[in-house]
């Protein structure tokens, strides 16, 4: 199986056509070019366009044609499900998940709100997690 090695480049200034010529030089391969400009007031998204977020435990596959499991992120949600049927408090939830060096996704460190509005996903995957050989593990250590 071929490993691959990701960069971005950010633009700051115009456009140099030689820095093609260096990458491909050094061995990698262009696999994408974004373009970005201002929109004109009569072309300005509706209000709520792009405000759904990605499902926590998700993330965008790099191909971005479909949403694909978060290896750290479904890690916490297991943790959050292991704990809250082992009965545990919002209070010892942010604490277990801040020591063992978890992250809400903007890298704050997680509080009970964070965690109670999580309860929603947590429904959601729990039918899922419950069926998986994952969570008939984690059974077995409680």
């Amino acid at each position: 199986m071929a490993y691959f090695e990701r960069m971005r480049d950010v633009i700051s200034e115009p456009f140099v056509a030689g820095v093609i010529r260096q990458r491909a030089a050094a061995g990698w391969q262009m696999v994408a070019i974004e373009w970005r400009r201002e929109l004109p007031d009569a072309e300005a998204p509706t209000e709520g366009a792009f405000d759904e977020d990605i499902p926590y435990g998700l993330r965008i596959s790099d191909d971005c044609k479909r949403l694909e499991s978060d290896a750290t992120e479904h890690q916490v949600l297991m943790l959050m499900m292991e704990l809250v049927t082992r009965d545990f408090s919002y209070a010892e939830i942010v604490a277990s998940l801040n020591e063992k060096g978890y992250r809400m996704r903007d890298g704050r460190p997680w509080n009970r709100v964070a965690v109670f509005q999580m309860v929603p996903r947590l429904i959601e995957v729990g039918p899922r997690f419950f069926s998986s050989t994952e969570w008939a593990e984690r059974l077995r250590h409680f």
